[in-house]
């Protein structure tokens, strides 16, 4: 390995991003591969109470070995044996437990979603690793789609956005409440192109359907539109003064995972996250506010 190529470490191989991750990395003939950095050493970790983690940890694991990196036995090994920690434990639940197990090491990390299932839970993190200076970035790949990214850059050039439509699928897991399992997905997409400063929400559900509704302060609403009806297809319309664009997430070959690994990358590189700390909080405020709209029929401000 030269010099310049950094040792990642991974803990939580209980999501499939673990291996797609190592992928991407360690696979010099990758047709997306990611240069700068290699996967080196993990931590299983997983969740016995969440049936999404315990029952893929065996497999994911065998995968990471067989491409060569060093299973280890706690969250501190990888922490002390690698320049840049990747966080893929599917359980959102248990991030701030772990983050707070490696943060002396100050390792440039990076949370995968859910960063957290509460807006107490994200805020901690971020104290910690303000005392720290430790690098942090947290979101979903989504919001890194080709797609999304060319058309955010033809509306820089062209007219203002003045709101967007986002969709997916919904899926609920109780151990991760309401929006946090994966709508996560299409509020990416959402703040990716709307920013901050929403200032309420209102949720309507039915059984198999969810619509939330955001207004931010410039007077611009976005959307998501979560289903639990087979349909896994994600997109959005993105709404300008000249026209809308209809954005196909899976409509360009660059895996959106690449496109999120190069900003990873960047930051453990450079220590600066492209998504800013008070972003990350809003996104964690509006899933939990859209939860309890869910729960209750209320709008919910932020």
């Amino acid at each position: 390995m030269s010099h310049s190529t950094l040792r990642v470490g991974i803990i939580g191989i209980d999501s499939s991003h673990a291996p797609v991750f190592t992928q991407l990395l360690n696979d010099k003939d990758h047709p997306f591969h990611v240069a700068g950095g290699k996967v080196t050493i993990a931590y299983p970790g997983g969740s016995p109470d969440f049936e999404m983690s315990y029952s893929r940890i065996e497999g994911f694991t065998a995968q990471l070995r067989e491409r060569g990196v060093e299973i280890v036995d706690s969250a501190e090994e990888v922490a002390a044996k690698c320049d840049g920690i990747l966080m893929t434990s599917v359980d959102g639940r248990i991030h701030l437990e772990q983050f707070r197990q490696v943060a002396s090491y100050r390792r440039p990390i990076f949370i995968d979603k859910p960063m957290t299932v509460s807006s107490a839970d994200a805020k901690e993190i971020f104290a910690i690793a303000k005392e720290n200076n430790i690098p942090i970035m947290s979101c979903s790949s989504l919001r890194y789609a080709e797609e999304l990214t060319i058309a955010l850059e033809e509306s820089e050039s062209s007219s203002q956005i003045i709101g967007m439509d986002c969709y997916g699928p919904l899926a609920l897991q109780p151990t991760q409440p309401g929006l946090f399992w994966y709508g996560v997905h299409t509020v990416e997409m959402l703040f990716r192109a709307l920013g901050k400063g929403c200032l309420h929400v209102t949720a309507a559900t039915t059984e198999d359907h969810d619509l939330i509704t955001g207004v931010w302060e410039n007077g611009v609403i976005g959307t998501i539109r979560g289903n639990r009806k087979g349909n896994g297809q994600f997109g959005a319309l993105l709404h300008r003064e000249s026209h809308t664009h209809f954005i196909d997430v899976k409509n360009h070959p660059k895996p959106y995972y690449a496109s999120l690994m190069e900003k990873i990358m960047g930051m453990f590189v450079s220590s600066i996250p492209d998504i800013d700390e008070e972003e990350t909080s809003q996104i964690i405020r509006f899933m939990e506010a859209a939860n309890e709209s869910r729960e209750t029929g209320l709008t919910v401000y932020l």
